[in-house]
């Protein structure tokens, strides 16, 4: 299978992440489970972790932590049309 690779980002409050994917699906990705784990710890501070931002074809942070799309996609949650969530 194709992964999909992420058109845009958009940080959320309590480290939630609002994934674009390039068919257009919009997904919310929660990074919570992973600010204890390496270099994501430094996400922990606000300024870092809403410093996310497209990167080929997936994200990146300014510490240059990033993520597999893959995995973006398969652990987020698609965010139903009738009521999209936005900041």
């Amino acid at each position: 299978m194709m992964y999909l690779a992420i058109k845009d980002v958009r940080p959320q409050a309590n480290y939630l992440l609002l994934l674009t994917f390039e068919n257009e699906e919009k997904r919310v990705f929660d990074m919570k489970p992973y600010l204890d784990i390496g270099i994501f710890q430094e996400l922990k501070d606000i300024k870092i972790f809403n410093s996310v931002k497209t990167s080929f074809d997936t994200i990146e942070w300014v510490n240059e932590a990033d993520f597999d799309p893959e995995i973006l996609y398969s652990k987020s949650h698609k965010i139903d049309k009738k009521n999209l969530w936005q900041r």
